[in-house]
């Protein structure tokens, strides 16, 4: 009986030491997570809450527990492109070309997780984006938007869609009009009459 309880206490903590080992490895790709440079994550928290929206990770190498999961998100700026047809002031369908510069705000991670998703481009970026290009545009005649006013339009339309995305989460840092196509005779119109100014 003696020799039994001391070939236990030898053999008890190599099996739990075993036990240890292969919990690690089981588990080891649920319990460490590598955050690439230019991103950063949240953590859901199966059994504490959902979204932790008051701690955002670094870049690096962290540990986690195997039952929470770490959402990444791509921090660095971004751009989307988007090509609209838009209605002037005086109902002429215009064709707009327009960049918007974003990246979600870095300190407000888990709240954009948690209220909009990992899809905030296209729920909210886009749709912003859409709305005050068509309100801005909407305010001027095309020979405006294609001439003297281009600079203008392109501010207004940045500062309406920055207002929108300041409570969504979402740093807007610039818009960019890339390109403004007109019906052919009203550009060939507009063109001689701006020649016809600058001849007299």
């Amino acid at each position: 009986m003696a020799q039994q309880e001391i070939n236990i206490r030898k053999i008890l903590p190599i099996g739990l030491v075993f036990v240890a080992i292969i919990f690690i490895v089981v588990f080891w790709s649920r319990m460490t997570v590598t955050v690439d440079a230019g991103h950063a994550g949240v953590i859901f928290r199966l059994l504490g809450g959902g979204i932790d929206t008051t701690q955002t990770y670094n870049e690096g190498f962290h540990f986690i527990s195997p039952l929470n999961k770490m959402v990444i998100y791509e921090t660095r700026q971004q751009e989307i492109a988007e090509e609209m047809n838009v209605l002037s002031s005086n109902g002429l369908e215009i064709s707009v070309d327009v960049s918007a510069w974003y990246k979600p705000e870095y300190a407000k991670l888990g709240l954009l997780h948690s209220k909009i998703g990992q899809d905030y481009l296209r729920r909210v970026v886009v749709p912003s984006l859409r709305a005050s290009a068509r309100s801005v545009i909407g305010r001027y005649t095309p020979e405006q938007i294609y001439s003297t006013k281009r600079d203008v339009i392109q501010v207004e339309i940045y500062e309406e869609a920055k207002n929108i995305l300041d409570n969504k989460y979402v740093d807007l840092t610039q818009i960019l009009i890339r390109s403004i196509i007109l019906p052919p005779t009203i550009k060939s119109a507009i063109e001689s009459k701006l020649k016809q100014e600058q001849e007299s």
